[in-house]
C-alpha cells in the first residue's frame, strides 16, 4: 500500500527571478528522489520549503500528521566546531535524554562507521568529509521519518561516498529520502525518481538520474520540434490568409474575406498555444585553451619518490611518461599521496631548477593549475581587479569575460570571498583559460560545479584535446575524461586500463 507523506501543490518561489512555479509532486514511502538543478536555481530553497522553515510565494505543502523530517544542510554551524564529535551529536537530544539515551548516538556513529578515535576529537580538527557525517549523525539520532539531504557528497572522498551510498541503501525500505546533488553517479546509485527543477514546468521521472536525463533530453527535443512545426504552420496560414485577402479585396468576395479571417484566427491560436522548448539559463560558460607544447613527451618520471614532509616515503612512481594528449586520472585512497604528487609535478614545471632530478618537464610547458580550494583566488580581491592586474586585458574586455563566466557587473566588484562556490569555480576556470596553458593539473576541478558546469568542463577537455593530470572523486567525470589511469597501490604507482577495479575496491561503482 502506497503511503503519501508529503503533498506539494502548485508551489512557487520567486527571489530575484522565478526559481520554480506550479510545482506539483508527492513524496511516498520508499521514494528516493533526486533533486537536480543548476547552482542557485532552488534546490536548497525547495528543501527548506518541505521542511517548513521557509514559506513559498504560492501554493502549499501538506505533511502527514506527526511527520518528523531530518534536514542535513550543507554547512556546519560555527558554534559546533569546538565540540567533540560525540558531544556535537548528543547535543540535539533533549537534556533529559542525554544521559539515559546516549546509546542512540553510539548506534548512529557505528552505523556510519565513524572510527571511535574520532568520537572525542573536536569537530574543527576534522576533515570536511567527517563534518558532513557529523551533520548526518545529528539528524539521524532524532529518528526522522523522512530525510532531506543537501549536497551530501560535498567534501567526501570516494571511500566516504561509497560508505554513504551503502548506508542510504541499507535504510528501512519504506523511509523516503530527497537528495539535492550534482554527483551523477551518486544519484544513480541512491535514487529511484528524479525531479528537474525549472522556473516553469519541472519534470519528474520515475527513474535514477542517467535514465531520467535521457528521457528529459528526448522530451525537450520533442518540444523543440513541436514548437518549430507549430510556428511554421502559423506562418504558412498567415501567408495563405494574405493571398486570400488580396483576392477577396480585388474580387469583392465576402466568402474569401471570411476565409481570410478564419485562417488568421487559426494562426493566432497556434501562436498563442505554441510553447518554446525549455532553454536552460546558463550559469556562465566554461572554456579552456590548449596551446601547442611542441613536444611529444611533456614530463618524464624516473623512479621518483613521493614522501611526507618528515621524509617518510609514501610511494615510488617507477618510470612513466606524460605525453601530449594524455588525460591521466590519478586514483588512490585519502592520504596515499595524490596531492603530494600533484605538488611535485607543479614544482617541476614552474621551477625546473629546484625540481628533483627524477621529475623532468619539457621547457615549453605552460601550466594551468586548479586546486580544490581555489586558493589561487584571493578572497579580499575582486574579480575585476584580479583579472586586470593579472592579465593584459582592459576594463571593457575584463567585464565581457567576467560576464561570460556568469558574473554580473555587481558581482565583478564584490570581494571574491563573498561569491558562491559555483561562481568562484567558474572564475577559476576563466583564470585557467587566460593563462593559456598547454598542460593542466586539476585537483578536484568539479568541486562546486553543477552538472551543467561539469559537462561543460568535460566537453572542453575533450574537444581541446588537452593534456592533463587530474584528481577527482567524481566517478562520471573520471570515466568521461580520462584516457589513462594511475593508481597508488601500496608503496608504488601502477598504470591500469580502467578505473573500475579501483572504484570497486572502495565500494564505489
Amino acid at each position: 500500500m502506497i503511503v503519501t507523506l508529503i503533498n506539494v501543490r502548485n508551489l512557487g518561489v520567486t527571489l530575484n527571478a522565478p526559481l520554480f512555479s506550479q510545482l506539483n509532486f508527492v513524496v511516498n514511502g520508499g521514494d528516493r528522489i533526486g533533486l537536480v538543478a543548476a547552482n542557485g536555481r532552488g534546490k536548497s530553497t525547495l528543501l527548506r520549503c518541505i521542511e517548513g522553515t521557509m514559506e513559498p510565494n504560492e501554493g502549499d505543502i501538506t505533511r502527514t500528521r506527526g511527520l518528523t523530517l531530518g534536514h542535513v544542510e550543507q554547512h556546519v554551524p560555527s558554534r559546533l566546531l569546538d565540540m567533540h564529535f560525540h558531544a556535537g551529536v548528543l547535543e540535539v537530544l533533549l537534556p533529559e535524554q542525554r544521559v539515559s539515551e546516549a546509546w542512540r548516538v553510539d548506534v548512529v556513529l557505528q552505523s556510519l562507521e565513524v572510527p571511535e578515535e574520532l568520537w572525542e576529537r573536536p569537530l574543527k580538527q576534522l576533515s570536511g568529509g567527517w563534518l558532513r557525517f557529523a551533520l548526518l549523525a545529528r539528524v539521524m539520532v532524532t529518528e526522522p521519518d523522512l530525510l532531506l539531504l543537501d549536497e551530501p557528497t560535498n567534501h567526501l572522498d570516494l571511500a566516504k561516498i561509497s560508505r554513504l551510498e551503502a548506508w542510504l541503501n541499507a535504510l528501512p525500505r519504506e523511509m523516503p529520502v530527497v537528495i539535492a546533488s550534482h554527483d551523477r553517479a551518486f544519484l544513480d546509485a541512491t535514487t529511484n525518481r528524479t525531479l528537474f527543477l525549472r522556473p516553469e514546468h519541472s519534470p519528474l521521472f520515475s527513474s535514477p538520474y542517467t535514465l531520467a536525463r535521457a528521457a528529459l533530453d528526448s522530451s525537450d527535443a520533442s518540444d523543440a520540434r513541436r514548437y518549430q512545426r507549430d510556428i511554421k504552420t502559423a506562418r504558412q496560414l498567415r501567408q495563405q490568409a494574405a493571398k486570400l485577402n488580396n483576392l477577396g479585396i480585388n474580387s469583392g468576395s465576402d466568402l474569401l474575406l471570411s476565409k481570410t479571417r478564419q485562417l488568421k484566427q487559426r494562426a493566432e491560436r497556434l501562436e498563442e498555444t505554441a510553447k518554446p522548448a525549455h532553454i536552460e539559463r546558463s550559469a556562465g560558460t566554461i572554456r579552456l585553451a590548449n596551446r601547442d607544447a611542441h613536444a611529444k613527451v611533456l614530463v618524464r618520471l624516473n623512479n621518483a619518490g613521493i614522501a611526507t614532509p618528515d621524509g617518510t616515503l609514501l610511494f615510488r612512481i617507477g618510470q612513466q611518461f606524460i605525453c601530449g594528449g594524455d588525460r591521466i586520472a590519478l586514483l588512490g585512497p585519502n592520504g596515499a599521496g595524490k596531492t603530494r604528487l600533484v605538488g611535485a609535478l607543479r614544482r617541476a614545471i614552474e621551477s625546473p631548477q629546484g625540481a628533483a632530478d627524477e621529475i623532468r618537464a619539457t621547457e615549453s610547458l605552460v601550466l594551468g593549475y586548479c586546486d580544490q580550494s581555489l586558493a589561487d583566488l584571493s578572497d579580499a580581491d575582486t574579480p575585476m581587479r584580479m583579472l586586470t592586474h593579472r592579465f593584459e586585458v582592459g576594463d571593457q574586455r575584463a567585464r565581457s569575460l567576467l560576464a561570460g563566466a556568469g558574473l554580473s557587473i555587481e558581482m565583478q566588484g564584490r570581494p571574491i570571498g563573498r561569491l558562491s562556490g559555483g561562481q568562484k569555480a567558474r572564475l577559476g576556470m576563466l583564470v585557467l583559460r587566460l593563462t593559456q596553458p598547454n598542460f593542466y593539473l586539476l585537483d578536484e576541478p568539479t568541486n562546486h560545479l553543477d552538472i551543467e558546469g561539469q559537462e561543460a568542463l568535460e566537453q572542453e577537455l575533450m574537444e581541446q584535446q588537452t593534456s592533463c593530470l587530474l584528481v577527482s572523486h567524481d566517478r562520471q567525470f573520471v570515466r568521461t575524461v580520462a584516457n589513462r589511469f594511475w593508481v597508488i597501490a601500496g608503496n608504488k604507482l601502477i598504470e591500469v586500463d580502467s578505473p573500475e577495479q579501483f572504484f570497486a575496491s572502495v565500494g564505489a561503482n
